[in-house]
């Protein structure tokens, strides 16, 4: 193809298996020697899918990636879910999406039960995270919307921090969503504010998929 370096001559789904399961990268044990902690944070479209973009690039290098996305049921269709799992088709495959099964009700934001329903689900996610970051595993670990979880009081600045202060040293750890303060930018090392200045839904036009979902 005139004008590119190489193109890929193979079935699209074969490059993702080849690319990101099957074919070893040459790496050393650890992408990175110290992981630092960034915020992906406001009301702007873009934090999750920065977080996916940062994926990808973990992956060219031949890191493991966690993401665990919380407030997104596990039955719910995403491109990035769908993604997920054609890589972890892979028989060496670096990349471990997971959800739980559950999903926050904002019609129901200040019903007690609901509140106490989705609190206990979103804490025994944070206990399996963070075994995953004690364990050292991952060179990236995305917790995607677990700063709604904050801002909605789901989850409080000490389990944040402890999820921090816990991780192993060359584990990168990223937390995307709205509602982040100046208490969680004080336990991060990167904050990117992402400021909404004009969204085609205010002009009536719906999620569209592979752009939005």
């Amino acid at each position: 193809m005139p004008g590119f370096g190489y193109y890929l001559a193979f079935d699209q789904k074969q490059a993702f298996l080849a690319f990101c399961g099957n074919y070893e990268i040459n790496m050393t044990k650890n992408v990175l020697k110290r992981g630092l902690v960034q915020v992906y944070t406001g009301t702007g479209k873009g934090k999750t899918t920065a977080a996916f973009g940062l994926t990808w690039r973990m992956l060219g290098r031949g890191g493991n990636v966690y993401v665990f996305q919380f407030l997104k049921p596990a039955d719910i269709e995403t491109g990035e879910a769908n993604l997920a799992r054609l890589i972890s088709a892979g028989t060496n495959s670096r990349l471990t999406l997971s959800r739980a099964d559950y999903c926050w009700n904002m019609a129901k934001s200040h019903d007690a039960s609901q509140r106490e329903l989705t609190a206990h689900k979103i804490h025994d996610a944070l206990r399996q995270v963070r075994q995953i970051l004690i364990s050292g595993d991952h060179d990236l670990v995305i917790l995607d919307e677990i700063l709604v979880c904050y801002s909605m009081k789901l989850v409080s600045l000490s389990d944040i921090a402890a999820l921090v202060e816990q991780k192993a040293e060359h584990t990168e750890l990223v937390l995307t969503g709205r509602g982040a303060d100046d208490q969680i930018f004080q336990l991060a090392d990167l904050v990117t504010r992402f400021e909404e200045v004009k969204h085609p839904f205010n002009s009536g036009v719906q999620a569209r998929a592979g752009v939005d979902f």
